[in-house]
């Protein structure tokens, strides 16, 4: 009787991350998660919604009267690239308190033992609370013509790219902070230290000429003053009023009134160090 066993076949393997299109594909599969999370979640869709639209018909209707925009500005029209630049900061922070919440119930710690770069991780937590900011900006976007912002299609193309650009940035900045936190109610405070003063000082609701010297430079810091202005430039631009509005002078250092695309830069700027910081917060062992 033979006993010689014929020869095993070995099946190949491969190590996970060893090429850029795993790091892609986890990618991937975090930016989708985010959106299935956000898709599923109708009371949020909903509720996000609300405080923006009451920024925008209640109190710039009650501030209306006090504030006069001049040149037949109406100031909810003012009001209005402010109130997207809103909904994207809250969406995009919101969508960061997640990797807290995933924190705590152990699903961030199985995706950190994954074979993929902690970097995939981040940018997908980045591109996936980025695009929902976007989608619920863009949802806003549709409220345009009761502010008397025409229906331009160049226009909005125009405005979802400056809204894409800013919830990057934002969602970024989010994921840096809750990197390390450990409870969701550290988080929300220290997010309170920082969101309200970032969104009063953009100039969402009032202009940026004529404040005082300490107010003034406090607001030049402030990333989200680059995007809302770069956001409310164009809007109106499509928009007829007359010479002397204070509400319509763009972003100025000195007696220089920056471009557009240099505001854009230092949105994005931003943004890359964020993404930055947040990547070397990850890689730390947890």
């Amino acid at each position: 009787m033979s006993t010689d066993l014929a020869p095993m076949e070995v099946v190949p393997t491969r190590e996970i991350a060893a090429s850029w299109r795993d790091a892609l594909r986890a990618v991937r599969v975090v930016w989708r998660r985010e959106l299935i999370r956000w898709s599923r979640n109708r009371t949020r869709i909903v509720t996000t919604l609300v405080q923006p639209i009451l920024f925008l018909f209640v109190l710039g209707t009650g501030l209306a009267p006090l504030l006069h925009a001049g040149g037949g500005l109406d100031f909810r029209t003012f009001m209005f690239p402010g109130v997207l630049t809103m909904i994207v900061l809250f969406t995009s922070i919101f969508s960061a308190v997640s990797i807290v919440w995933d924190r705590e119930f152990g699903f961030l710690r199985e995706m950190m033992v994954a074979p993929v770069p902690r970097s995939a991780i981040v940018v997908g937590k980045c591109l996936g609370g980025a695009t929902v900011a976007t989608i619920q900006g863009a949802i806003l976007l549709l409220l345009a013509g009761l502010v008397h912002i025409p229906y331009n299609p160049l226009l909005f193309v125009v405005l979802l790219g400056e809204m894409a650009l800013t919830a990057f940035t934002m969602t970024s900045f989010g994921v840096m902070l809750a990197s390390r936190m450990q409870q969701v109610e550290s988080f929300q405070v220290v997010m309170q230290m920082f969101v309200l003063p970032m969104f009063f000082l953009s100039g969402s609701v009032f202009p940026l000429t004529g404040l005082p010297a300490w107010l003034d430079v406090l607001a030049k810091i402030d990333p989200l003053t680059y995007a809302v202005d770069a956001i409310r430039r164009p809007v109106l631009s499509h928009v007829a009023y007359g010479p002397g509005s204070a509400f319509a002078k763009p972003v100025a250092w000195g007696h220089w009134s920056l471009p557009i695309g240099f505001e854009l830069v230092i949105v994005a700027v931003v943004g890359l160090i964020f993404v930055v910081a947040a990547i070397v917060q990850f890689s730390r062992a947890d």
